[in-house]
């Protein structure tokens, strides 16, 4: 190790060029006294450089520490030009030397020579300003160091006391910042000023910035104490009460409190969810386990842990597999399965954007509330359950029938002893996911109570808009519905309020057909009736004839329940003959079925033997299917009164009355003594009469009956007709087109008028059934009754009555002359 001491005075000469020393992260000041250590073969050269010419060396501080060779553009401009007091040289080849910095120096450019940096320099020179400015800031630095030594900023108490007794303002904005925790660049731009008012200025703003600091340090360091004492606090008093508990036996409940804790950490519920629970979770700890008010608060939690918070189940649709499903286990309902296609594809849809980031997840599970309108047996629930198959998700069916409490939708509140959550929740639990299909049948069968109204309670839940924070009374806390997919059904959409209809997309399902029950026995219901009832596939073989006839004469309605039901009677017939009589195989005929299901129960109506004057032939719907009806007026002597029979509803009553009204005002043209009108009573009958009977449809075959009766012109038999009519002889549109015009063609009608507006609707029935039958479209009753009366309008046309001429005398012969 060498060593080199100088003792000379200090040279404040500054030369023009100097050798340049990089230092990391520090800066010095002018007139301060530093050791410096050098390890880098480029300082080592700047230093060798220096003690071989005036031993003046430029300190400049690097903007990047991490840089071990730096350039020029990897210094500052300014530095600091000190004179080298000692230098020693150690055995590693590193170097320490004594420095003290004279003046600030600006550096005009960098030169590269042997290994080392050099710098072309130009003095700083210092700038005093005004005395009474410099005096005022002196005085505000020194005072805001003082707060900072006491808000407790370490400094050693030699190194504070000396920065505390500078009387010079440019060394006291030096020192502070040199000895204080600034950042580089504060550091190096107080370096930069040339004014000593700056500088003080820029130093009294870093002591404001520090002591900012400092405070806030402070209150974030009381805060954590507090919130430190406070959980050792809660901490101590809850081992008190755990010793307390273990002493009254209590371990099992301290168990079952942190078994509680950690489901409940697992679950990662809600934010506006998670401080609730957690209030519930501390009561529950601090009861005693045998309470009263514990047993409530542990099935409260029961429930909280074991709803699917986060569970849902990934939905994969496949359109094609998706159809498969649907027509494995449905024949016909092509537009309802078109509707549930078209529902599934738009999900997919928004399933691929939301992957790509174009639309948001919530977006996914926004769509319509399906609501299934239908009468009973026409697949309503099975097809949610292929919705459901299709999508890959849970299905669950909550029965709404009869309903008549709001609770049963949202749940007690906890107040009440055996209080429970709705059934919506229940069923969330029972699915286990957060996004199965949910079947609320039958909503048109909702009641009111005292209770409430269950059907409101629907309002938040069945809203898009709403049920993404939907509250069960007792949960007490929003759970997120909005990944629910809905579906309702119901026979009478009349029956459900407004506001709940306004929140859901009307599906109708239409009874089914003789021909699409005939198909649906053959496919599903017979093989499986021989399955349930211990049949082989040929042991037992039903002819298409005996299926027709149990469909027309044994069952009489709109799905096929009852048709199924049949079936699986006329199957445990036959297992009873093969059993008993040894059979192998039993052929059931349309001729057997009176042996094994007695006699035919329902007679379909058939068209009349021939035209009649005053029967004309209706249509009629019910849920079960259409069918013919006669209605029958007879004219007799009386006071012009209207007599009208057969459990009639007001409305057919008011069409009867319109009817009646247009044949007066249209007499002389129907060829209709006036007279008739005021001397004779007009009764109206529809037979029947054990069965209401309502619908302004039969205005035709109303108007068409009473005109024969008083024109004394037949009704064709063959002829069947409906629509309803205006006072003005006006023909308006009906419903149930399909389901009437099916019920004519299976009584062997072969014509049929229809309003001219309907016509649109016999699309909806197969080419293959309307190709025997032949249409009128009315739009007015004249041309009504031209195809419905005999003869047509030749009928209907007033002949003027003829003169009736006086008999002649005859002449007397004159008496014969004797």
């Amino acid at each position: 190790m060498s060593d080199s001491k100088i003792d000379t005075p200090v040279n404040t000469h500054l030369p023009e060029t100097l050798p340049v020393c990089p230092v990391r992260g520090s800066v010095i000041y002018p007139s301060m006294v530093m050791p410096i250590d050098a390890g880098r073969p480029v300082s080592i050269r700047a230093i060798d450089a220096a003690l071989a010419q005036e031993r003046v060396i430029l300190i400049v501080s690097q903007r990047d520490k991490d840089v071990e060779e730096p350039s020029g553009s990897d210094l500052y401009e300014v530095g600091t030009a000190c004179n080298i007091l000692r230098m020693r040289k150690n055995a590693d080849g590193s170097v320490q030397m004594l420095v003290q910095a004279f003046a600030r120096a600006r550096v005009e450019t960098f030169t590269q020579e042997d290994g080392y940096l050099s710098a072309k320099v130009t003095r700083i020179e210092e700038e005093e300003g005004r005395a009474t400015e410099l005096k005022a800031l002196f005085r505000e630095v020194k005072e805001r160091f003082e707060r900072l030594l006491k808000e407790g900023k370490y400094l050693t108490p030699e190194v504070a006391q000396f920065i505390l007794n500078l009387e010079d303002p440019s060394q006291l904005a030096d020192y502070i910042t040199f000895h204080l925790d600034f950042k580089l660049e504060d550091k190096q731009r107080v370096l930069e000023t040339a004014s000593a008012i700056e500088r003080l200025k820029r130093v009294a703003i870093l002591l404001d910035a520090e002591l900012d600091l400092l405070e806030t340090q402070r209150r974030i360091q009381q805060q954590v104490k507090d919130e430190v004492d406070k959980n050792q606090r809660e901490f101590y008093l809850r081992e008190q009460m755990k010793a307390i508990q273990r002493e009254l036996g209590g371990e099992e409940g301290e168990m079952e409190v942190e078994e509680f804790r950690e489901k409940i950490a697992a679950l990662q519920l809600p934010e506006n969810v998670r401080p609730e629970v957690e209030r519930e979770l501390n009561r529950f700890a601090r009861m005693h386990p045998d309470s009263a008010e514990a047993s409530v608060v542990r099935t409260y939690l029961d429930w909280i842990v074991s709803l699917p918070w986060n569970i849902r189940t990934e939905d994969q649709i496949d359109l094609k597999q998706a159809k498969a499903i649907l027509d494995e286990d449905h024949y016909g309902l092509e537009k309802v399965k078109d509707r549930v296609l078209e529902y599934l594809a738009v999900r997919k849809l928004k399933l691929e954007r939301a992957k790509k980031g174009e639309v948001a997840a919530e977006e996914v599970a926004k769509g319509p509330i399906l609501l299934f309108v239908g009468p009973p047996g026409v697949g309503k629930t099975s097809i949610a359950k292929a919705i459901a198959k299709s999508l890959g998700r849970k299905y669950h069916r909550i029965s709404l029938g009869g309903a008549r409490d709001e609770s049963d939708i949202r749940g007690h509140r906890r107040t009440y002893i055996g209080a429970l959550p709705g059934r919506v929740i229940q069923g969330l639990r029972q699915a286990g996911s957060k996004n199965p299909v949910f079947l609320l049948d039958e909503v048109d069968k909702l009641g009111a109570g005292y209770q409430g109204d269950p059907a409101a309670a629907l309002l938040e839940l069945l809203d898009p808009a709403q049920n993404k924070e939907f509250t069960d009374h007792y949960l007490g806390v929003p759970f997120d519905m909005s990944e629910v997919l809905f579906i309702c059904t119901a026979n009478f959409p009349e029956n459900i309020p407004g506001p709940l209809m306004d929140r859901m997309e009307l599906i109708e399902f239409t009874s089914y057909i003789e021909q699409e029950k005939l198909e649906i026995a053959k496919r599903y219901l017979l093989p499986r009736q021989l399955s349930e009832n211990g049949l082989k596939e040929n042991q037992v073989v039903v002819t298409e004839a005996a299926l027709n006839r149990l469909i027309t004469h044994y069952t009489r309605e709109a799905g096929v329940r009852n048709l199924e039901r049949e079936i699986g009677t006329l199957l445990r017939k036959a297992a009873r003959v093969i059993l008993e009589e040894g059979k192998k195989r039993v052929r059931i005929t349309d001729g057997d079925l009176e042996k094994y299901l007695g006699p035919a129960r329902h007679m379909p109506e058939s068209e009349a033997r021939e035209p009649q004057i005053g029967v004309a032939t209706g249509m009629f719907y019910t849920p079960v299917g259409g069918d013919i009806m006669f209605i029958e007026t007879s004219v007799m002597p009386g006071k012009g009164q209207l007599i009208l029979t057969g459990q009639l509803g007001e409305v057919m009553k008011e069409s009867a009355r319109a009817a009646l009204s247009y044949a007066k005002k249209n007499a002389a043209r129907l060829g209709i003594p006036l007279e008739k009108f005021d001397n004779s009573d007009v009764h109206i009958h529809v037979p029947a009469g054990a069965v209401p009977k309502e619908g302004p449809s039969a205005g035709i075959a109303l108007t068409a009956s009473l005109v024969s009766a008083l024109a004394e012109v037949p009704v064709r038999n063959d002829v069947s007709m409906t629509g309803e009519i205006t006072l003005t002889g006006r023909v308006l549109p009906i419903g149930g087109v399909k389901e009437k015009v099916l019920g004519a063609r299976r009584a062997g009608i072969r014509e049929v008028i229809l309003p001219k507006q309907n016509e649109p609707d016999l699309s909806d029935i197969p080419a293959y059934l309307r190709h025997n039958l032949r249409f009128h479209f009315a739009e007015n009753l004249d041309q009504a009754l031209d195809w419905a009366l005999v003869g047509g309008a030749q009928h209907m046309t007033h002949k003027p009555a003829q003169p009736v001429r006086k008999p002649r005398r005859p002449k007397v012969q004159p008496a014969a002359r004797a």
